[in-house]
């Protein structure tokens, strides 16, 4: 199959042409236009996917202490039938575990120290199958949970605060408290620390509170648990599986997913990766519209070549195909080679980060002052495709008008000094 002849020429000047000064210049600027491309696609790929591994990392620590998805009754009141909604949540293929537990929340004291904490009761039993907590704990602090026993697992945060360890004890104050002749009276407990969590999630490491479910039925006085965790097998799929247990569970059940949970912080992490993306995109822009400069000085070097080609019977819109070839070419080569860039960066940042850290003898992420050590990374198809069709597209817009302006150049016109 014959090749046609626009795309020859202009791959043909893409490249260097003649060896002479003006045809160099050219050169030079298509190259210095396709590197722009090239580090401005790399630079969004690099920055999309760090954003990314820093979402996934706070999600996963988020979700190792939050369930995917939970049931509860209105009121914090306790649930009519545990047993039977247990049963009708595991009936659906997508759960892969579920938990009662007890929600409430109290103020905890040690001494003069007196912290608000949210308290959940739990089954230690089942928590393995909602959370990750039984393998940050190595399986030694949930056992201890033994109902009769008020035992309690306090969040790392928290237990700094209040100057506890692991044997010490602390005051659980209960929000309603007991009447009595001398008027109501708070209800306090006391409860023996048997261990602490490190979630990496502040919000939880500094208020929350592990107890047995029965013990904590017991002091906030409730016939049974007020809610279930449920862990199902696609997280991204919570709100969906949620409708669908909210049309299959019976009672007056509210369902709440964790997207729901912190909606605020996943709102301005998605705002933040929004601006981020147009931000960048600029440089693409900027670099993609050198294009112009590029071609207008082509056209302007070549129209003798056009003018001769016109002669010889070439359309306006054959001229205007072989600068178009040129400018989607540097377009092309510039963003696969992007491409190629940013991937190979963000697929191995936790290499390259440790060793420009080594290089300056600096650390980027101290340990002492963020909860993750390491510059995370996550590539994600869904983010790589749209730069690259942008980075094409303006590479294409930016090739009509100076293809537009070669088609119309007057053969007798340029020919007449020539």
């Amino acid at each position: 199959m014959q090749i046609p002849y626009e795309l020859i020429l202009g791959w043909r000047y893409t490249r260097a042409g003649r060896a002479t000064r003006r045809n160099g210049f050219i050169s030079f600027i298509s190259g210095v236009s396709m590197l722009g491309i090239a580090l401005g696609v790399a630079a969004l790929i690099i920055v999309l996917s760090v954003m990314n591994g820093f979402q996934k990392e706070v999600r996963d620590r988020m979700l190792g202490v939050i369930s995917h998805i939970e049931v509860f009754a209105p009121g914090g009141a306790a649930l009519a039938d545990p047993q039977q909604t247990l049963r009708e949540i595991r009936a659906n293929p997508n759960v892969v575990g579920a938990a009662t537990f007890i929600a409430a929340q109290a103020l905890l004291a040690r001494g003069e120290d007196m912290k608000g904490a949210i308290v959940r009761g739990i089954d230690p039993a089942l928590e393995g199958e909602v959370s990750d907590l039984e393998v940050q704990l190595k399986d030694s602090a949930l056992p201890r949970l033994v109902p009769g026993q008020f035992g309690v697992v306090l969040g790392g945060e928290l237990a700094r605060a209040l100057g506890v360890r692991e044997g010490d004890a602390v005051t659980l104050i209960a929000p309603s408290g007991q009447v009595t002749p001398a008027g109501v009276v708070p209800r306090l407990k006391q409860l023996t620390v048997v261990g602490t969590f490190n979630s990496g999630h502040f919000e939880y490491d500094s208020a929350l509170v592990l107890l047995h479910q029965d013990d904590a039925a017991r002091i906030f006085r409730l016939e049974g648990p007020t809610g279930i965790r449920i862990k199902i097998r696609d997280l991204q799929r919570a709100r969906e599986v949620g409708a669908e247990l909210a049309r299959s569970l019976s009672g007056d059940l509210l369902i709440r997913d964790w997207t729901r949970q912190n909606r605020t912080w996943f709102s301005a992490v998605q705002l933040e990766k929004r601006m981020m993306f147009i931000i960048l995109t600029l440089i693409v822009a900027v670099a993609a519209f050198n294009l112009v400069s590029t071609l207008v000085m082509t056209v302007t070097d070549k129209r003798a070549d056009i003018a001769i080609l016109r002669t010889l019977g070439s359309s306006p819109r054959s001229i205007m195909g072989i600068f178009m070839v040129q400018g989607a070419m540097v377009g092309v080569i510039g963003t696969l080679s992007g491409l190629v860039l940013g991937l190979g960066v963000a697929l191995n940042i936790d290499v390259l980060v440790p060793a420009l850290e080594r290089l300056l003898n600096a650390s980027f992420l101290p340990k002492d002052i963020y909860l993750i050590s390491r510059m995370p990374s996550d590539p994600q198809y869904a983010d790589i495709m749209p730069v690259a069709v942008i980075s094409l597209v303006l590479a294409f817009l930016a090739t009509l008008y100076p293809s537009w302006r070669a088609s119309r150049v007057n053969p007798a016109e340029a020919l007449r000094y020539e």
